[in-house]
């Protein structure tokens, strides 16, 4: 069976209802804490480290939930949206190389904002470079990421780390 390499919208909200990897596997949150309108590109292969990439977007219009209250009179997109966003898409990484149980982020390496989202902005572009993928008793997946607007690099994320757990009771 061949694998999918690019995701609609739709595809995104039928894993955030855990109707894509199947029940209990790897899902993206439900809106509005869904940070991702499209996959563009997902592959095993290529990135920086040659192990896996994907490319990812989010449409920007004034109306998003978090420009009216981050922050009254100043409005931002939260830094920490964009990083759970390549969290996401880590996860969702994992669950599409067939990997079962439900994510978790694990942490992150260095992370650096040099950017902002502003309403006026047009469009998030997401960049998932995978370092590493560990199967075995641990499900995991190491990652550097970006975040740009509208072409500009604004956000950077060195050691991204998400597992898949098939129990998360001792979590």
């Amino acid at each position: 069976m061949t694998k999918q390499h690019a995701f609609t919208r739709e595809d995104l909200l039928r894993c955030s209802r855990g109707e894509l990897f199947g029940p209990g596997n790897a899902q993206l949150p439900a809106p509005n804490m869904l940070m991702v309108d499209r996959i563009t590109h997902i592959s095993e292969e290529g990135g920086k480290y040659g192990k896996g990439e994907l490319v990812a977007e989010l449409d920007i219009t004034p109306d998003l939930w978090f420009f009216a209250c981050h922050f009254e009179g100043d409005p931002v997109m939260p830094g920490c949206l964009g990083l759970d966003a390549m969290w996401q898409l880590v996860g969702f990484f994992l669950g599409w190389q067939g990997l079962p149980g439900r994510g978790r982020a694990l942490g992150s390496g260095e992370v650096k904002f040099f950017g902002q989202v502003l309403p006026q902005a047009k469009k998030v572009t997401y960049n998932i470079h995978i370092k590493r993928v560990l199967k075995g008793k641990l499900n995991m997946a190491i990652a550097d990421g970006s975040v740009s607007v509208d072409g500009r690099e604004i956000y950077t994320a060195e050691g991204l780390r998400v597992g898949v757990f098939t129990s998360t009771d001792n979590f």
